[in-house]
Order: structure tokens, then sequence, then C-alpha cells
């Protein structure tokens, strides 16, 4: 895949992604049970700031507050994408994105990942869109556009992905390529 534009709301609405609201309006937001992939976009490509501590939920004890030097680092200017992330289970999207919105207002939630967008001193102003995808291919959407990301903008994740998922290796019949 050779991406030729920035990923923007245009760019993914075109792609089939609904929403753009703020995580504050999810509740109202007639998000999908179903699996699928999530972005989360900051449209305003100013240089952040950032906030001195995370008003996140702390995680089994671990704050989600890291150095603003931490979060310069990860920061990727001109990108209006943050974090993309996946959703899969019995409620999917309609769950991770509930559970991602109360980790953001400082409840205890299941979702980790992405916690650096809180420490953006303008995270009420951020988007979150999904689209649905079938069970087997959330995984590989969420790669596939991690992927694009990854080469717009030479090699870096999206500032709030603080791993690369990476594609599983194919599987094999257990037996060795033959020695030349």
């Amino acid at each position: 895949m050779s991406p030729t534009t920035e990923l923007t709301q245009r760019t993914l609405t075109e792609r089939g992604f609904r929403g753009f609201m703020p995580f504050r309006e999810l509740p109202d937001g007639n998000v999908p049970i179903g699996h699928g992939i999530y972005v989360v976009l900051r449209t305003d490509t100013s240089p952040p700031l950032f906030l001195p501590t995370s008003p996140a939920g702390h995680r089994n004890g671990r704050d989600p507050s890291v150095t603003a030097d931490k979060l310069g680092a990860a920061w990727v200017d001109g990108a209006t994408v943050v974090y993309i992330g996946k959703a899969a289970g019995r409620d999917g999207l309609n769950e991770r994105l509930a559970a991602y919105r109360r980790q953001g207002t400082g409840l205890q939630a299941g979702h980790w990942g992405g916690r650096y967008i809180w420490q953006l001193a303008d995270s009420d102003a951020l988007l979150v869109a999904w689209r649905p995808t079938t069970e087997e291919d959330a995984g590989e959407a969420e790669q596939d556009l991690i992927d694009e990301f990854k080469e717009l903008h030479g090699g870096a994740l999206p500032f709030a992905n603080l791993r690369n998922n990476s594609r599983k290796a194919p599987q094999t019949d257990g037996l060795r390529p033959a020695r030349r």
C-alpha cells in the first residue's frame, strides 16, 4: 500500500469511519456494539501543550502520567491521528470506547493503551471515530492503518500508540526450509 494523503477526518470518512465526536458525547453517540477499529484525532495541528500529570484513572495502582519529555518524544508533528485502536469481543466498539472515555475521566477502567492522549491540555477537543469490521479482521484493519500512518510519518507510530501491534508470522506446517 502506498499512501498518498494524510489521514484526516475527510479521508477517514471516505473510508467508512463514523462518529467524529468528543469523548464526552460517546454515551449518546450510537456507537456500534460489534468489532471494529477506532481512531482519535486532534484536528489542531499546532504543537500541543502537555499537562504535568494525567487526569486519567490509575490501573492496578499504576499512575498513567509520564514526563513532558516522554510525551514530546512521542509527538508526531503535523499528524491529526493521535491513536489507533481495535475492539472485539461481545460488546466491541461500544464497550471499548466507553472504557476509554471512563479512563479519561479519572475512573479505573479496562483501557490502558492510548493513555497519553489524556495528558494533552486540549484532550476535551479530541475527536473519536470508528469503523465496524468483521471479527476476523479487526486486528488486521488496525495494523493496516498503523502501517499506513508509519509510512506517512517516517516510521513513527501515532502519538499514543506505545507499541506496534505487528502482524503475526504466517502459519507454517512445521517444516524447515531446505538448505541450499
